[in-house]
Protein backbone atom coordinates (compact mmCIF):
# COMPACT_ATOMS: atom_id res chain seq x y z
CA UNK A 1 0.00 0.00 0.00
CA UNK A 2 1.58 3.39 -0.78
CA UNK A 3 0.44 6.94 0.06
CA UNK A 4 0.75 9.90 -1.95
CA UNK A 5 0.64 13.75 -0.44
CA UNK A 6 -1.71 15.98 -3.04
CA UNK A 7 -1.26 19.61 -3.68
CA UNK A 8 -4.20 20.47 -0.80
CA UNK A 9 -2.92 19.97 2.43
CA UNK A 10 -3.95 16.65 4.11
CA UNK A 11 -5.23 15.13 0.89
CA UNK A 12 -3.88 11.66 0.54
CA UNK A 13 -4.22 9.65 -2.27
CA UNK A 14 -3.83 5.53 -1.63
CA UNK A 15 -2.17 2.88 -3.62
CA UNK A 16 -3.20 -0.53 -2.63
CA UNK A 17 -0.89 -3.64 -3.70
CA UNK A 18 -3.62 -6.16 -6.18
CA UNK A 19 -2.75 -10.27 -5.91
CA UNK A 20 -4.21 -11.39 -8.33
CA UNK A 21 -4.09 -15.14 -9.57
CA UNK A 22 -6.21 -17.31 -12.11
CA UNK A 23 -9.11 -17.39 -9.05
CA UNK A 24 -9.38 -13.61 -9.40
CA UNK A 25 -7.81 -10.71 -7.00
CA UNK A 26 -7.49 -9.68 -3.59
CA UNK A 27 -6.34 -6.54 -1.60
CA UNK A 28 -6.30 -4.69 1.19
CA UNK A 29 -8.20 -1.12 0.22
CA UNK A 30 -8.01 0.46 4.11
CA UNK A 31 -5.80 -0.25 6.50
CA UNK A 32 -6.51 2.16 9.75
CA UNK A 33 -2.71 1.48 11.00
CA UNK A 34 -1.03 2.77 7.92
CA UNK A 35 -3.27 5.21 7.84
CA UNK A 36 -2.76 6.63 10.85
CA UNK A 37 0.77 6.27 10.30
CA UNK A 38 0.33 9.30 7.51
CA UNK A 39 -2.15 11.35 8.98
CA UNK A 40 -1.14 11.32 12.72
CA UNK A 41 -4.66 9.66 14.12
CA UNK A 42 -7.05 6.58 12.86
CA UNK A 43 -9.88 7.36 11.37
CA UNK A 44 -13.25 7.38 13.03
CA UNK A 45 -15.60 4.73 11.07
CA UNK A 46 -18.82 6.59 12.12
CA UNK A 47 -20.68 5.64 8.75
CA UNK A 48 -20.10 3.36 5.40
CA UNK A 49 -22.26 4.74 2.30
CA UNK A 50 -22.41 3.29 -0.69
CA UNK A 51 -23.14 5.60 -3.97
CA UNK A 52 -23.89 4.01 -7.44
CA UNK A 53 -24.33 6.75 -10.68
CA UNK A 54 -24.75 6.46 -13.81
CA UNK A 55 -22.07 7.81 -16.72
CA UNK A 56 -22.04 11.74 -16.95
CA UNK A 57 -23.66 11.95 -13.23
CA UNK A 58 -21.71 14.57 -10.98
CA UNK A 59 -22.11 14.83 -7.51
CA UNK A 60 -20.90 17.69 -5.16
CA UNK A 61 -19.60 19.73 -3.99
CA UNK A 62 -20.33 18.51 -0.54
CA UNK A 63 -19.01 20.17 2.93
CA UNK A 64 -19.53 19.64 6.24
CA UNK A 65 -19.13 22.61 9.25
CA UNK A 66 -15.84 22.38 10.81
CA UNK A 67 -15.90 21.40 14.03
CA UNK A 68 -16.90 18.39 13.56
CA UNK A 69 -16.52 17.82 10.19
CA UNK A 70 -16.64 14.58 7.79
CA UNK A 71 -13.71 12.95 6.74
CA UNK A 72 -13.90 10.18 4.20
CA UNK A 73 -12.18 7.45 2.51
CA UNK A 74 -13.65 6.80 -0.74
CA UNK A 75 -12.99 3.87 -3.36
CA UNK A 76 -14.51 3.47 -6.63
CA UNK A 77 -15.87 -0.44 -5.89
CA UNK A 78 -17.12 -0.64 -9.56
CA UNK A 79 -16.77 1.23 -12.42
CA UNK A 80 -14.22 4.64 -13.09
CA UNK A 81 -15.42 7.97 -11.67
CA UNK A 82 -13.35 11.24 -11.68
CA UNK A 83 -13.17 12.00 -8.37
CA UNK A 84 -12.68 15.96 -7.20
CA UNK A 85 -11.48 17.50 -3.91
CA UNK A 86 -11.70 21.53 -3.83
CA UNK A 87 -9.91 23.09 -0.78
CA UNK A 88 -12.87 25.45 0.60
CA UNK A 89 -10.70 26.07 3.69
CA UNK A 90 -10.97 29.72 4.01
CA UNK A 91 -7.51 31.63 4.70
CA UNK A 92 -5.84 28.09 3.32
CA UNK A 93 -2.74 28.82 1.22
CA UNK A 94 -4.67 26.74 -1.75
CA UNK A 95 -7.89 27.88 -1.08
CA UNK A 96 -10.05 27.09 -3.93
CA UNK A 97 -7.88 24.60 -5.60
CA UNK A 98 -9.27 21.27 -6.77
CA UNK A 99 -7.62 18.03 -7.46
CA UNK A 100 -8.80 15.37 -9.37
CA UNK A 101 -8.22 11.66 -9.33
CA UNK A 102 -9.53 9.19 -11.53
CA UNK A 103 -10.83 5.93 -8.68
CA UNK A 104 -11.63 2.94 -10.90
CA UNK A 105 -12.15 -0.90 -10.29
CA UNK A 106 -8.94 -1.99 -12.16
CA UNK A 107 -5.79 0.34 -10.04
CA UNK A 108 -8.63 0.12 -7.45
CA UNK A 109 -7.35 3.42 -5.68
CA UNK A 110 -8.47 5.23 -2.96
CA UNK A 111 -8.18 9.01 -1.63
CA UNK A 112 -8.30 9.96 2.14
CA UNK A 113 -10.20 13.79 2.24
CA UNK A 114 -10.03 15.39 5.91
CA UNK A 115 -12.39 17.51 6.95
CA UNK A 116 -12.85 20.98 5.40
CA UNK A 117 -12.23 20.06 2.26
CA UNK A 118 -15.13 19.47 -0.57
CA UNK A 119 -15.81 16.17 -2.31
CA UNK A 120 -17.29 15.27 -5.71
CA UNK A 121 -17.77 13.26 -8.60
CA UNK A 122 -18.49 12.52 -12.23
CA UNK A 123 -19.27 9.11 -13.01
CA UNK A 124 -17.14 8.15 -16.19
CA UNK A 125 -19.27 4.61 -16.67
CA UNK A 126 -22.54 3.55 -15.84
CA UNK A 127 -23.53 1.72 -12.09
CA UNK A 128 -20.45 3.66 -10.87
CA UNK A 129 -20.26 2.51 -7.91
CA UNK A 130 -18.60 4.59 -4.73
CA UNK A 131 -17.99 3.45 -1.33
CA UNK A 132 -17.17 6.27 1.35
CA UNK A 133 -15.84 5.25 4.63
CA UNK A 134 -16.84 8.23 7.17
CA UNK A 135 -15.86 9.89 10.44
CA UNK A 136 -19.29 11.25 11.51
CA UNK A 137 -22.87 10.32 10.51
CA UNK A 138 -24.80 12.50 8.07
CA UNK A 139 -25.87 15.89 9.92
CA UNK A 140 -28.87 17.54 7.82
CA UNK A 141 -28.12 20.69 9.19
CA UNK A 142 -24.67 20.86 9.32
CA UNK A 143 -24.17 19.54 5.34
CA UNK A 144 -23.51 22.18 3.05
CA UNK A 145 -22.89 22.31 -1.13
CA UNK A 146 -21.23 24.45 -3.64
CA UNK A 147 -22.22 24.46 -7.22
CA UNK A 148 -19.92 21.95 -9.22
CA UNK A 149 -20.02 24.10 -12.26
CA UNK A 150 -19.35 27.39 -10.71
CA UNK A 151 -16.67 28.89 -13.09
CA UNK A 152 -14.71 30.16 -10.69
CA UNK A 153 -13.91 27.02 -9.04
CA UNK A 154 -13.05 26.01 -13.33
CA UNK A 155 -13.38 22.14 -12.52
CA UNK A 156 -12.85 20.71 -15.76
CA UNK A 157 -15.50 17.57 -15.55
CA UNK A 158 -15.18 14.92 -18.15
CA UNK A 159 -19.15 15.50 -19.18
CA UNK A 160 -20.43 16.45 -21.96
CA UNK A 161 -23.94 17.61 -20.29
CA UNK A 162 -23.05 16.69 -16.27
CA UNK A 163 -26.56 15.62 -14.74
CA UNK A 164 -27.02 16.93 -11.52
CA UNK A 165 -29.17 16.45 -8.30
CA UNK A 166 -31.99 19.34 -7.53
CA UNK A 167 -30.29 19.74 -4.34
CA UNK A 168 -26.45 20.56 -6.17
CA UNK A 169 -28.66 22.50 -8.75
CA UNK A 170 -29.35 25.05 -6.54
CA UNK A 171 -25.84 24.75 -4.60
CA UNK A 172 -24.71 28.62 -4.03
CA UNK A 173 -21.40 29.59 -6.28
CA UNK A 174 -18.07 30.21 -4.25
CA UNK A 175 -18.58 33.96 -3.86
CA UNK A 176 -21.99 33.17 -1.90
CA UNK A 177 -20.67 30.70 0.16
CA UNK A 178 -17.61 33.17 1.04
CA UNK A 179 -20.41 35.96 1.40
CA UNK A 180 -22.51 34.11 3.59
CA UNK A 181 -19.86 32.50 6.06
CA UNK A 182 -20.58 29.03 5.15
CA UNK A 183 -16.99 27.78 4.57
CA UNK A 184 -15.00 26.51 7.13
CA UNK A 185 -11.91 28.31 8.31
CA UNK A 186 -8.37 26.76 7.54
CA UNK A 187 -7.21 27.83 10.88
CA UNK A 188 -10.36 25.63 12.91
CA UNK A 189 -9.58 23.18 10.53
CA UNK A 190 -5.82 22.48 11.49
CA UNK A 191 -7.16 22.77 15.11
CA UNK A 192 -9.43 19.95 14.99
CA UNK A 193 -6.99 18.21 13.47
CA UNK A 194 -4.65 18.94 16.06
CA UNK A 195 -6.96 17.62 18.90
CA UNK A 196 -7.49 14.40 17.16
CA UNK A 197 -3.55 14.06 17.03
CA UNK A 198 -3.55 14.64 20.67
CA UNK A 199 -6.56 12.33 21.44
CA UNK A 200 -4.79 9.66 20.10
CA UNK A 201 -1.04 10.69 21.34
Amino acid sequence: MKFRELGIEGLIEVTPQLHGDPRGMFTEWYRFDRLAEVVGHPLRLAQANLSVSSRGVVRGIHFADVPRGQAKYVTCVRGAVLDVIVDLRVGSPTFGRWEGVRLDDTDRRAVYIPEGLGHGFCALSDDATLSYLCSETYNPTGEHSVHPLDPDLGIEWPADTPLLSARDEAAPSLADAIATGLLPEYDACREFTRSLNTEQG
